[in-house]
């Protein structure tokens, strides 16, 4: 056993002095790829991360929805209240960020770039420059790229978004995200723009966002059943409006008629009035109660950590980048020497 670790042990000093031995490749490969290293960094912007860190009411954001699961699994009924699910909880909202409808709906807030106020769409565009490694990739798509024949139009449809849209939706969809700490139930939001202003500026704009977005889908139910409500409580208003007049009118004109069938029908009419009056109160209390579903409905959101400006550039520093790629020419130099020289010069 000895014997074979000293042999592995001299195979590896062998190698490592078989590569040393050619200095000069390797001087050459790690100046070369040095050199490339200055170039991605030079040419490579600075990014900034802004972030914005909420904690969402648990009783409003389905997550009490497990409790109810669990106890549905060992038996415990839950009192008729497991079967309102929550289609939409924390755990998706990563995949309501990542969404094209989404994300369009971001194309049009206006950002201020440098004293210029500009949409977002054409600060993507604009402002950020394509690193130098994604230009042969770039290259190749358009050698084999089709021409377009959609026509260009102001409006932005999710459903047919030309080549230069899905583009900036694929760049906005790589600088925002959102993520969630099961162990906290804490909901991290984040931007990364190359300009910090807007970093914070976005961070706290998909803040908005987002408790819009769940709002809208929480309280869809009870803001229908509001609308139907208010639209019922009109009618029966209307109804007894009309029933109001019809016995007022009728009660002055007879007013000093003391006949018993005259009496009889003021007394219908009044009857009439206030059944009127009470379906109109009972409708109020609907409407009423639906408004107060609507409230109890909305998500609560308390926000832990405002977006603010970031100080500090969240991208690889510049001499990490060099020190990345000086490294990789040794490896270069080690593949070369080690094992594509021989099949070199043999061929």
């Amino acid at each position: 056993m000895d014997n074979i670790k000293k042999s592995k042990e001299i195979d590896i000093l062998a190698l490592v002095a078989k590569v040393w031995e050619k200095k000069k490749t390797l001087y050459a490969f790690v100046a070369g790829f040095v050199c490339l290293g200055l170039v991605v960094a030079l040419t490579q912007q600075k990014l900034y991360t802004a972030n914005v860190v909420l904690a969402p009411e648990a009783t409003s954001m389905g997550m009490s929805q497990n409790l109810s699961d669990i106890a549905s699994m060992i038996g415990i009924g839950s009192g008729g209240g497991g079967n309102n699910i929550d289609a939409i909880y924390p755990d998706i909202y990563p995949e309501i960020f990542a969404s094209s409808d989404f994300i369009v709906k971001l194309f049009d807030i206006p950002v201020n770039v440098k004293g210029v106020t500009k949409t977002y769409y054409r600060h993507i565009k604009e402002d950020t420059r394509t690193p130098i490694l994604s230009y042969p990739k770039l290259w190749i798509s358009k050698l084999f790229a089709k021409k377009e024949n959609i026509k260009q139009s102001k409006a932005v449809n999710p459903y047919r978004l030309t080549k230069e849209q899905d583009g900036i939706c694929g760049a906005i969809r790589k600088s925002i995200g959102c993520q969630l700490n099961k162990g906290t139930s804490l909901i991290d939001i984040y931007v990364t723009d190359t300009d910090p202003e807007i970093a914070a500026c976005m961070a706290d704009t998909l803040k908005s966002r987002l408790q819009e977005y769940i709002t809208l889908y929480r309280t869809q139910k009870a803001r229908q059943d509001y609308d139907n409500a208010k639209k019922i409580n009109a009618e029966a208003k209307i109804i007894y409006e009309r029933a109001r007049q019809k016995y007022a009118s009728y009660s002055d004109a007879n007013k000093d008629v003391q006949l018993a069938s005259f009496q009889s029908i003021i007394e219908e009419l009044e009857n009439d009035m206030q059944l009127k009056f009470n379906n109109y109160t009972e409708t109020a209390q609907q409407m009423r109660k639906a408004e107060e579903k609507i409230q109890e409905n909305t998500p609560a959101f308390t926000e832990l950590q405002s977006a603010t400006v970031p100080l500090r550039a969240s991208s690889t520093p510049r001499s990490i980048i060099v020190i990345m790629f000086a490294i990789a020419g040794v490896f270069a130099d080690v593949v070369w020497v080690l094992f594509l020289q021989k099949l070199f010069f043999k061929k």
